[in-house]
């Protein structure tokens, strides 16, 4: 699995309206509104890298209110949160 983090700056008018839209895009895990240079961070999790351009260019940057995407891709996952999630998938409690 290949993740992205994804900064978008955005017409500050129209912020919940984009961050669903993206949101709504199959490989978008989450999306955040966060203050800074950037307007939304949004990770992409997808199984191939090539899908990256489907999704980033392809998909979040053609949504109208997009001005501009700065994409960081992960090398390693160090989180526990994400291990745990990973191996607790099906399991009760």
């Amino acid at each position: 699995m290949i993740t992205a983090i994804v900064l978008i700056k955005t017409s500050v008018d129209r912020i919940p309206e984009i961050a669903e839209s993206i949101a709504a895009i199959e490989s978008v895990t989450e999306v955040f509104s966060v203050t800074g240079t950037y307007d939304l961070v949004a990770m992409v999790r997808v199984k191939e890298h090539e899908d990256l351009a489907d999704v980033i260019p392809g998909r979040i940057s053609k949504i109208p209110g997009v001005l501009g995407t700065d994409t960081h891709v992960a090398f390693r996952a160090y989180s526990q949160h994400d291990l745990d999630a990973a191996f607790s998938i099906g399991l009760d409690g």
